[in-house]
């Protein structure tokens, strides 16, 4: 690994440390999806976006030009998410090349790539994640962590 991956892995790991709100209740979870797409609006951006609360999809919507392939990876990055415990863009970065071979998971139903990010609640843990689809992986995984920051109370 070059030092590159290392600073990136390392900007990712700080990244969930500093990511962890006080609460998370499905009125945060829309105001998360509404930042989402008015990002992905006012960027005029083809996404994909979705919010979970444990397995319930309490968000989803999706921009003119996004396509139901983004739906999948969605699903597959939020599986990531939870098997892990960590981003899907942080999971794919410490696998190295292919997760998929070295993880022995199947990529119909896990993929370690970027856009998909767990929402933790201080003394709790992960209790959703917040997954965006359809730009390069570290624009959605940016995409995602932008919209958590601009979360009130965190």
């Amino acid at each position: 690994m070059n030092q590159n991956e290392t600073d990136l892995i390392r900007r990712l790991e700080d990244e969930e440390r500093e990511l962890v709100l006080p609460t998370f209740d499905y009125d945060d979870a829309w105001a998360l999806g509404r930042e989402l797409m008015r990002l992905a609006t006012e960027r005029d951006l083809a996404v994909a976006v979705d919010i979970r609360k444990g397995a319930q999809q309490v968000f989803h919507a999706a921009r003119e030009g996004s396509t139901v392939d983004m739906d999948t990876w969605i699903e597959r990055k939020i599986r990531t998410v939870y098997r892990f415990g960590a981003s899907s863009y942080l999971v794919g970065r410490r696998h190295g090349g292919d997760f998929n071979a070295a993880t022995g998971l199947p990529f119909t139903e896990y993929v370690a790539h970027g856009g998909a990010f767990p929402i933790r609640v201080r003394g709790v843990g992960i209790v959703g994640v917040v997954t965006v689809s359809g730009l390069p992986e570290a624009d959605d995984h940016a995409l995602a962590v932008e919209a958590l920051r601009s979360l009130p109370g965190r």
